[in-house]
């Protein structure tokens, strides 16, 4: 079940490709979550540590910080740590994107309902690990 607060859940995009953001953009929002976008890693750092959006999603090959490298530090600060992390790119870079952290990975072109079921997912996990927290 699904609550209200996992479907109004904030996600932090960094894509390079217009038409790709605006699909990300309308897929993400019919399905009731918020969209943020930044242009780049170093932006994006910024960004998630000042909106804390739930989830960050990622292509690998972003200007000013890559995508790995945004994943490492978000997930070495304790201020960050439990954001989830999405990496989405071109590349076969799933290894290298489990290296630095990343939560899940998908490769384009974009699916909508992949997306979708892995932002769900990993909403999900965070609300577990949120009841776990909880009980301990």
């Amino acid at each position: 079940m699904t609550t209200l607060t996992e479907r109004s859940a904030l996600i932090l995009v960094v894509e390079r490709n217009p038409l790709v953001q605006r699909l990300e953009k309308f897929f993400l929002e019919q399905a009731g979550y918020g969209v943020e976008f930044a242009a780049d890693g170093a932006t994006a750092l910024a960004r998630a540590r000042a909106l804390r959006p739930a989830i960050l999603v990622t292509e690998v090959l972003v200007p000013k910080l890559d995508g790995l490298s945004l994943c490492r530090q978000l997930k070495s600060d304790p201020a960050t740590q439990d954001m989830k992390v999405l990496i989405f790119s071109h590349l076969h870079a799933e290894g290298r994107a489990r290296e630095a952290g990343a939560d899940a990975f998908l490769i384009k072109p974009l699916n909508e309902e992949r997306l979708i079921e892995t932002v769900t997912r990993l909403i999900q996990e965070m609300g577990q690990q949120a009841a776990a927290g909880e009980q301990n």
